[in-house]
């Protein structure tokens, strides 16, 4: 199996990731959020200035995702675990995430123009990039992972 095209499905096919961040007192917080790729390791999403995962990465930049298929059969997990940095997308950067955010229509999202994330508007565009990244071990219930005829762990990192 080839664990980085396995990790680029996970991304391509699901539309939201569990976002990972801290509050000043160390306290873990949660958030899904509708995401698109925008590179190997980039993520984007947009969120509510106000939002408590927003103010947060004012602050801490660091993060953890999942993204994974809830539509696998019990025990047939299918997952990418990341961790990094994320942060406000810059203005001058803006047209060039724009280009990535949303995903194709298809996906039902509504255009993002420049004037939704910045100013007064309330949302801003955010991105997440990945320093490390693993993926859940695709293999039947009960099963040991195998990769290339090897023994692996279950959660396999994926090469840069």
């Amino acid at each position: 199996m080839d664990i980085a095209a396995h990790a680029r499905s996970l991304v391509e096919r699901n539309l939201y990731l569990t976002l990972g961040t801290v509050d000043d007192a160390g306290r873990p917080w949660s958030t899904p959020v509708y995401f698109a790729p925008e590179a190997d390791r980039e993520f984007l999403w947009v969120s509510a200035t106000d939002a408590d995962h927003s103010r947060h990465l004012a602050r801490r930049p660091w993060v953890s995702l999942v993204v994974f298929d809830s539509t696998v059969p019990p025990y047939h997990g299918r997952a990418l675990y990341a961790v990094g940095t994320a942060a406000q997308v810059a203005d001058d950067d803006l047209d060039r995430a724009l280009a990535s955010y949303p995903r194709p229509a298809r996906d039902g999202a509504s255009a993002v123009e420049r004037a939704d994330v910045t100013g007064s508007a309330p949302y801003r565009l955010y991105r997440a990039t990945a320093s490390d990244l693993w993926v859940l071990c695709p293999r039947e219930p009960r099963q040991p992972c195998e990769l290339h005829g090897r023994a692996a762990d279950h959660r396999t990192r994926v090469p840069a």
